[in-house]
């Protein structure tokens, strides 16, 4: 069988002869990127394994009280960074509200 290229990390790999559709190689971060893909699909697509997984995450935030202060006070460099983020989704979601008004 010819090597294919994995969707994620653009290299070549042979494909499993079981697995005629497959589509990533065996490398850890094309399996979780081929994961992470299929999850946001599901949550989509699927109403009840959304609600499960947002059920599951309120649980998880509940058993693990003041977890994202104290990640943020570990990892300023980090928050920093996503407050520059969240301001430039901001604008960008202003702007487009903008635009839809014209």
């Amino acid at each position: 069988m010819e090597q294919i290229p994995c969707l994620y990390c653009g290299g070549f790999f042979d494909p499993s002869p079981r697995h005629k559709n497959q589509t990533a190689c065996q490398k850890e971060k094309c399996q979780k990127a081929k994961k992470a893909l299929w999850q946001r699909h599901k949550i989509k697509t699927d109403p009840v394994y959304a609600a499960n997984q947002k059920s599951s995450q309120q649980q998880w935030i509940k058993s693990n009280p003041g977890y994202w202060k104290r990640y943020r006070e570990k990892n300023p460099e980090k928050a920093e960074r996503n407050r520059i983020a969240q301001a430039m989704r901001n604008r960008k979601a202003r702007w487009a509200s903008e635009v839809t008004k014209m």
